[in-house]
């Protein structure tokens, strides 16, 4: 059975991604668990509070890192790039004597409005990941484009069939890519 943890991106009750985040367990194979990372939202990375101690919220989301088999970070692309709230997040991660990432499987999706789903943010994220030396599946990739339209508005409910195969497609290939990396 492969523990795995989904972080999500967007701070936002209602985003697109928020409601990705809540769709992937019914989606992942039979051996996969999924849940929810302890919340981003932490003090801006700053190397003077760094010094006085991590602070709590840094300590469980590393915690939660390390506790699972794979991490599956869903995310919005913020002005072509990574949204500052995930990137602080990381940015304080990577500052912890005992890295969290290292050597760890890692998935990424992304939802937008627009028609490209997120890819540049996905392309500067995988940067990030080899900084952390993170392993980062590849393949199949999951950006949900136009996503305004694959949602239901009123339920949150991932309404469009080829988006949630896709999904299914990728989870199974994770669950793959997590036991070849020696996870569960």
């Amino acid at each position: 059975m492969s523990k795995v943890i989904t972080i999500c991106g967007s701070l936002r009750k209602g985003s697109f991604n928020r409601m990705l985040v809540k769709a992937l367990p019914a989606l992942a194979p039979p051996g996969m668990t999924l849940s929810e990372s302890p919340s981003i939202e932490m003090p801006l990375y700053n190397a003077d509070i760094q010094a006085q101690g991590i602070p709590a919220p840094v300590t469980a989301f590393a915690d939660a890192v390390r506790a699972a088999d794979g991490v599956i970070v869903v995310t919005p692309e913020y002005n072509f790039t990574i949204p500052g709230g995930l990137k602080n997040a990381f940015d304080w991660i990577s500052r912890l004597k005992d890295q969290p990432f290292v050597n760890k499987p890692v998935a990424i999706q992304s939802a937008s409005g627009g028609p490209v789903g997120g890819a540049r943010m996905q392309y500067d994220f995988r940067k990030m990941m080899v900084y952390l030396d993170a392993i980062t599946l590849n393949k199949p990739e999951i950006f949900v484009g136009m996503a305004q339209t694959k949602f239901d508005e009123k339920t949150g409910e991932l309404k469009d069939e080829t988006t949630r195969n896709f999904i299914k497609q990728q989870l199974e290939a994770f669950e793959k890519f997590i036991a070849r990396m020696g996870g569960k």
